[in-house]
């Protein structure tokens, strides 16, 4: 698969690195400068139009036959993403790195191989020399920034367990950390319709078919801003964002649970509290952040233990990638000896007490660092 990654790199990046400068600096010169833009979320992205339009690119059709929605130059940007998938697969990146490069690359350049950018940031990942990267030709080469991209992502303690925008951001070290989340399901939908390109691509790393167990999905309707509390935007402490709502769908219990606990919104936090009398004059029979869970719980009939160390192993994990309402999320210490839970409450948010004087607060999942996850109905 070296190899594969190598090739694919003078296969089909040579014509773009040997086009013009002037040409290249006209094309790309609104990427670069849009970056400091968080565009509303990219939806509706219909995978399997992408998938065909795709194909017919890496056929050899011309681009003028070509249309995929928000890559407006698809000859150049659908080569450097087939670069970065394969460098990925070279590398046995699971599914999921792949996906976190290539929403990485859409951010930083478009996909485009750029000789220019932000002080001496270059290439599809505004890499900068100055800050060890390599030299500006390693880094204008896109299998190498490819390469370079995945080893520091996988360096990244935890990386799998946090959402595709956490892990980009604990790469890129972005000024604008919450940029990449809007490119999450264009991402997903390319890794996609590339990685089935090459032998045994469609599988993850584990060796399994990346969609096993799963039911057959045309559409990428959700995106990031919206699954990590990006789109609601700042959230003055103890009060409910705008727009925000309960989920429809979510259990009945956690309903209850998720209403209780929002009853509790502004109370001051009380290292620990019962949480039985967050409202009263008692400092004691307020919440700290495991009681929170406890009591919200106890309200619907299902019992908790008391402490952040033992909730981790009450009910069934979950994978932090397909959370539902009413579900524990924990973080801080390790996935084994958690030290802070909350709620997740749909839509990307998550009700917690935090410490000390802080009060019952609403965050977005995207401050969250999920070491572990817990569905206890």
């Amino acid at each position: 698969m070296k190899a594969l990654a190598a090739g694919l790199g003078v296969v089909f990046l040579s014509p773009i690195l040997i086009a013009g400068t002037g040409m290249m600096m006209a094309s790309s010169a609104d990427a670069v400068q849009s970056n400091g833009l968080v565009s509303s979320c990219l939806t509706d992205i219909d995978a399997d139009k992408v998938a065909e339009q795709v194909t017919k690119i890496l056929d050899g059709a011309s681009a003028k036959n070509v249309h995929i929605k928000d890559l407006d130059l698809p000859a150049e940007q659908v080569p450097n993403a087939q670069t970065i998938v394969a460098a990925g697969l070279s590398l046995d990146v699971p599914k999921k790195g792949q996906i976190v490069a290539l929403a990485t690359a859409m951010q930083e350049s478009r996909l485009r191989n750029l000789n220019y950018g932000d002080r001496d940031s270059l290439g599809l990942f505004q890499q900068r020399p100055s800050q060890g990267w390599g030299s500006a030709q390693q880094i204008r080469d896109p299998v190498y920034a490819s390469e370079q991209f995945y080893k520091h992502l996988l360096k990244v303690s935890g990386w799998q367990q946090m959402t595709v925008t956490q892990a980009a951001q604990a790469v890129q070290k972005s000024g604008l950390p919450d940029a990449y989340a809007k490119w999450e399901s264009l991402a997903t939908a390319l890794q996609d319709a590339i990685a089935k390109t090459f032998p045994g691509g469609g599988k993850d790393a584990d060796g399994k078919d990346a969609g096993q167990g799963k039911k057959p999905s045309t559409k990428t309707t959700g995106c990031s801003p919206a699954q990590d509390g990006s789109g609601f935007g700042r959230i003055p402490e103890g009060s409910v964002p705008k727009g925000y709502a309960i989920p429809k769908d979510a259990d009945p219990k956690a309903r209850k649970a998720i209403e209780w606990a929002m009853h509790q919104l502004g109370t001051l936090y009380q290292w620990g509290g019962s949480c039985r009398d967050s409202h009263g004059p008692d400092p004691m029979g307020r919440c700290d952040c495991s009681s929170l869970m406890q009591q919200a719980y106890a309200h619907v009939g299902v019992t908790l233990t008391r402490t952040t160390y033992t909730q981790v192993n009450e009910g069934k994990a979950v994978s932090p990638a397909h959370l539902k309402p009413g579900d524990l999320i924990f973080s801080r210490g390790s996935a084994a000896r958690p030290e802070h839970v909350g709620m997740y409450m749909g839509k990307g948010l998550v009700i917690e007490a935090p410490r000390t004087t802080k009060p019952v607060r609403i965050t977005p999942l995207k401050d969250w660092t999920v070491l572990a996850a817990r569905r206890v109905i």
